[in-house]
């Protein structure tokens, strides 16, 4: 069956005026970082209270948030039954807990996060002295206080909810209906079970790909080469690297398993990240840009922030200085918290999140400048952003879609969801690039 819509790309009707001056969009998704860690001392921002301690049962104390000047950090679990007991029903005084636990059997014993007898890292907290641009780019666009992950679990789920708002285990190829929920475990790509030799999950159920194909809307899932940024065992900190580019499936590039995404013959459009900075500099970018990164640039413990942010600034800079800044929204976030330190309790919407708070930013020339957004948002906003940009408000829901799967609910339609259009003035003078380097200087310190 076919979407019941019209087949034809457009806006919802509805919209700012304006909107449609937005052509691109481009969703970065760096990894494993709480909201509290990178602005839980930005100024106006829903961070870090007061007098916050959290228990150690190590100590026989509790231990507070601090500055942590490292560039690497080693951070704690973050599968679901780590959320589960980060959040702690609504406590959030889990994170000590959690990362002692984890630290015990971590494969690597030169891991920060398994230095003996040392306070855990969860409770760190940056600011711009090490991540200068980040600010930078708070400053100057604007940033969401509110942004989670839209599953409470790790890398493999969030991404499969990027890109298709749910996460199955499934029976059969072709048969939407063999899918059912699957929070923690839908099925690993085939790399992490060793060197390919494990068997390929089925992933059967409608993806967002599967819209922008049936309305004619361009789209790229574009990897960094190198190696995978999370592991199989998302209880462990650390683990040995899996090898990845465009051409390998994994937890960070779970496209290639789709079945509509082979029956669509759309396994060209997984490409480089190189093919995605040559086409911003070109003025060739898709409508919708996915960029996943590789663990060296990802910012997943123990890869260097300073590296995440010099990745980051590059695919920025490339789309700001070419042909089609004027006309794009780049939403920059991070896949989920990784075992750091939040105080907000995130929303229930359904059995499979919310997830923990996240960083997250819009950056784009109609952006409302130096704004903080606190509206409820999850990376489901993107999706529904996409669908009203381009696909006159379809969504991925089973009614309707012309693909119907046993999903529990339709994501993008959750009344918690704010308005991610409430982020952009189409009426102001798009604002010019600006230019940041790679490796910038330390900032001033928040505190």
């Amino acid at each position: 069956m076919a979407p019941t819509g019209t087949f034809t790309a457009g806006p919802v009707a509805g919209l700012p005026p304006g909107a449609t001056k937005i052509k691109h969009v481009v969703v970065i998704m760096q990894e494993n970082r709480s909201f509290d860690s990178y602005f839980g001392t930005f100024p106006g921002a829903d961070g870090i209270p007061a007098n916050v301690c959290v228990p150690d049962p190590a100590t026989g104390g509790c231990d507070r948030p601090f500055h942590n000047p490292n560039d690497v950090n080693g951070g704690g679990p973050h599968g679901a039954t780590n959320a589960t007991a980060d959040i702690a029903s609504g406590k959030m005084d889990g994170f000590v807990t959690q990362a002692e636990k984890a630290r015990k059997g971590c494969l690597d014993p030169n891991n920060p996060a398994c230095g003996s007898g040392k306070v855990p890292d969860v409770m760190g907290w940056h600011d711009a002295r090490e991540i200068p641009n980040y600010w930078t780019y708070a400053k100057d666009f604007v940033l969401q206080d509110h942004m989670f992950e839209p599953n409470a679990s790790w890398s493999l789920p969030e991404h499969l909810f990027m890109v298709s708002e749910w996460s199955a285990h499934c029976t059969q190829h072709g048969n939407p209906s063999s899918c059912v929920n699957a929070l923690q475990n839908p099925g690993d790509p085939t790399d992490v079970k060793g060197g390919g030799t494990g068997k390929a999950p089925i992933y059967a159920w409608t993806d967002l790909t599967y819209l922008l194909h049936e309305y004619g809307v361009s789209w790229g899932y574009f990897v960094a080469t190198g190696t995978e940024p999370d592991c199989e065992d998302d209880s462990a900190v650390t683990c040995a690297p899996i090898k990845q580019n465009a051409k390998t499936p994994g937890i960070w590039n779970p496209l290639p398993y789709f079945d509509t995404v082979k029956a669509d013959g759309q396994l060209g459009n997984i490409q480089s990240v190189d093919n995605f900075l040559s086409r911003a500099q070109n003025g060739t970018l898709p409508a919708v840009s996915w960029l996943a990164p590789s663990g060296d640039v990802s910012e997943h413990p123990p890869a260097a922030i300073s590296a995440g942010q010099a990745y980051v600034t590059t695919l920025i800079n490339a789309v700001m200085h070419g042909p089609d800044w004027d006309s794009t929204a780049i939403f920059l976030a991070w896949d989920d918290w990784g075992g750091f330190y939040d105080h907000v309790a995130p929303p229930t919407v359904d059995e499979n999140g919310y997830g923990l708070r996240v960083p997250a930013l819009v950056i784009s020339p109609y952006a409302k400048r130096g704004t903080i957004d606190h509206q409820t948002m999850s990376f489901d906003a993107y999706d529904k952003f996409i669908e009203d940009l381009f696909l006159k408000g379809q969504r991925l829901a089973p009614s309707t879609d012309g693909r119907p799967d046993p999903r529990p609910d339709v994501r993008e339609n959750a009344p918690q969801l704010g308005d991610l259009m409430a982020d952009f003035d189409f009426g102001q003078a798009p604002l010019p690039p600006i230019a940041l380097s790679p490796t910038p200087p330390p900032g001033p310190a928040s505190r």
